[in-house]
């Protein structure tokens, strides 16, 4: 059993960054396509020096806040009982884990962008993503806490979404002048960011299903019934909320694209337009003719 807080906060941050994340591509691809490149991550243009990597120093600090809250004030800073460890906090002591690898993320691109001591290739950056969205993945798969019935419905769906950012995470490390693979693993960062908003507002807030309640720290439903109610309500908040992110992302592209647009995004080079008038007129049979 979660909170209202537990996700919010973390939902916050991945909504925020996804969003940054996919702004910044377009409008990466809009400027210049032919010299685009995938970025893990983005400086703020209007600062400079250290503070350009504002996205960086956030994410630092809220990871680093986070985990400080799962493993300290969550647990009471009661980690042991009768010498072995405190079962009662399990889901603390996991969630802490996997804001460490996130918190780990954020160092290794400090290091690596900002300092000659880590010298990573093109692509690693993400591959190291990829790592802390598995340690993600792994953690509400094979989580301590047993969610089942609806808000097992809800977890699986966020499993699945996790799963979508690694996927994209490796793909952007494989094709890095790829525009499509950047963009969407901004919009899995996105869709995983508004999900935890959905989890939060309809298991712990205002928008629990008919029928289902919180009961002793577990969401229970009256019957089958609701239960699976309430389990299409999920789905159809999925449905409506992966649209909406692509319309909201075309009008951005769209906007981008007239302020900021080059030629090309307009206009393909001249070398890639095919002209079909001509194609007959070259071909073999044309020339018995």
């Amino acid at each position: 059993m979660g909170s209202f807080k537990g996700h919010v906060l973390p939902g916050s941050m991945f909504l925020l960054v996804g969003l940054w994340h996919t702004l910044n591509s377009i409008t990466n691809y809009v400027e210049n396509p032919k010299a685009f490149r995938a970025r893990v991550w983005h400086p703020v243009r209007c600062f400079s020096g250290k503070t350009r990597c504002l996205e960086l120093y956030i994410l630092l600090v809220g990871t680093f806040t986070d985990m400080c809250i799962e493993f300290f004030y969550s647990t009471h800073l009661k980690f042991t009982v009768n010498g072995a460890i405190n079962t009662n906090h399990l889901n603390d002591f996991e969630h802490a884990a996997m804001l460490l690898m996130f918190f780990l993320f954020v160092i290794v691109v400090l290091i690596s962008e900002n300092t000659r001591w880590l010298p990573l290739p093109e692509g690693s950056l993400f591959v190291v993503a990829a790592m802390a969205f598995t340690a993600e993945f792994l953690l509400f798969y094979f989580h301590s806490t047993n969610h089942h019935g609806l808000e097992g419905r809800y977890h699986e769906i966020l499993v699945l979404l996790i799963g979508l950012c690694i996927v994209c995470a490796l793909l952007s490390a494989a094709y890095p002048e790829n525009f499509a693979a950047d963009m969407l693993s901004g919009i899995a960062l996105t869709l995983q960011g508004a999900w935890f908003y959905m989890i939060a507002f309809t298991l712990y807030g205002p928008l629990m299903p008919d029928g289902c309640s919180d009961v002793r720290d577990e969401i229970v439903c009256i019957g089958d019934s609701f239960e699976v109610r309430g389990e299409a309500v999920a789905h159809i908040q999925l449905a409506a909320l992966v649209p909406c992110l692509w319309v909201l992302i075309l009008v951005a592209y769209g906007l981008a694209a007239h302020f900021w647009g080059h030629p090309d995004v307009f206009h393909p080079p001249s070398s890639e337009i095919t002209d079909f008038r001509s194609g007959p007129l070259d071909s073999p049979m044309s020339a018995e003719h």
